[in-house]
């Protein structure tokens, strides 16, 4: 990672955390000729560009022995233009994850009034422009500015909002959606976080497992089109190949956890704020090849094409406000 932030190496067997109560900052910092945020939150340290994408990039977390571990991982890159498609961070997917189709067409969608328009891979906000609208030492909040691309696809009159909260064990994230137009707006957002995985070193993929609390399980056609398929074992090992491109829905609980066999180390994510999400959300896992040094475990509204599929397709009345959260603790 070329971010300017530690010396510190790596740890091979992580100790416990030094926690630092009430110990929290937050300063700009020069990253490959532009500025960013760091966020300094007892133990942990987030690093964060919010005017890219809200671009979550980092997470790491110091140790007594003065080791370190990321817990969502950043790769190197040379430009800050990489930052929209490096396997790193958190994008921000919006107003739809995934791929959207119309009629097999892939990239197309077609809105409540009957008009097919255009959609990129994952929506336009992961490589949009926001504007901060509060920072301090907690967080922050950024407004997506609409750029020429997100009012071709999505010509609706709304504030979309990315809003983080830090603690020294705990992100937590909120999409707030505010329909200004006069005619309902649909959405099926999400999260592409990646963690950093195997986080302790000398372990492999089936050190580490996974529950997912999900009725049912499903993948995408190459025409759009979901369909299920087999949920598993309510604990998964990372290393089934199984779990790659699989969408878990249905959630019967707002809690799902990704634990190391080796010591017992956790990731905690909470999808909503109910104890029993909406019955559309959705968690996917995938990676990028067996041997990546990350897993994305991504929280979504919906499985993907929810404008074809009508999944996961949610809607936001005309002076309504509407919203998504998601908690990642350790």
């Amino acid at each position: 990672m070329n971010i300017p932030n530690s010396e510190k190496k790596p740890s091979a067997r992580p100790p416990n955390p030094v926690f630092i109560q009430n110990s929290q900052q937050m300063e700009e910092i020069e990253y490959l000729g532009e500025k960013i945020r760091r966020w300094q939150v007892g133990s942990s340290t987030f690093l964060v560009s919010p005017e890219r994408g809200a671009r979550l990039m980092n997470w790491n977390i110091s140790f007594a022995d003065g080791t370190f571990r990321d817990i969502i991982r950043w790769p190197q890159i040379e430009s800050p233009d990489q930052i929209v498609k490096a396997r790193g961070g958190n994008p921000i997917l919006f107003p739809f994850n995934a791929r959207t189709f119309h009629e097999g067409e892939i990239g197309k969608w077609r809105d409540p009034d009957g008009q097919v328009r255009p959609m990129p891979m994952h929506g336009f906000a992961r490589q949009g422009v926001f504007e901060i609208t509060r920072i301090d030492q907690t967080g922050f909040g950024a407004k997506l500015i609409p750029g020429e691309e997100a009012t071709e696809a999505y010509p609706y009159e709304y504030d979309f909002e990315v809003i983080y909260r830090f603690e020294e064990k705990e992100l937590d994230v909120e999409f707030r959606l505010t329909n200004n137009d006069q005619r309902a707006i649909p959405w099926s957002a999400g999260h592409h976080f990646y963690f950093n995985l195997p986080w302790i070193e000398g372990t492999r993929r089936q050190d580490y497992k996974i529950r997912i609390p999900a009725k049912e399980a499903c993948r995408q056609n190459d025409q759009g089109l979901i369909y299920g398929v087999k949920t598993g074992k309510k604990s998964i090992p990372i290393s089934d190949n199984d779990l790659v491109d699989r969408i878990h829905y249905r959630l019967t609980d707002s809690i799902l956890v990704c634990e190391c066999d080796i010591d017992g180390s956790q990731i905690e994510i909470e999808v909503g704020t109910q104890e029993k999400p909406h019955s559309d959300y959705a968690v996917v896992t995938w990676t990028e090849s067996d041997d990546s040094p990350f897993y994305c475990i991504e929280p979504w509204m919906g499985p993907p094409n929810s404008p074809e599929n009508q999944i996961g397709y949610h809607l936001v009345n005309p002076g309504e406000s509407g919203r998504f959260s998601v908690s990642v603790r350790i």
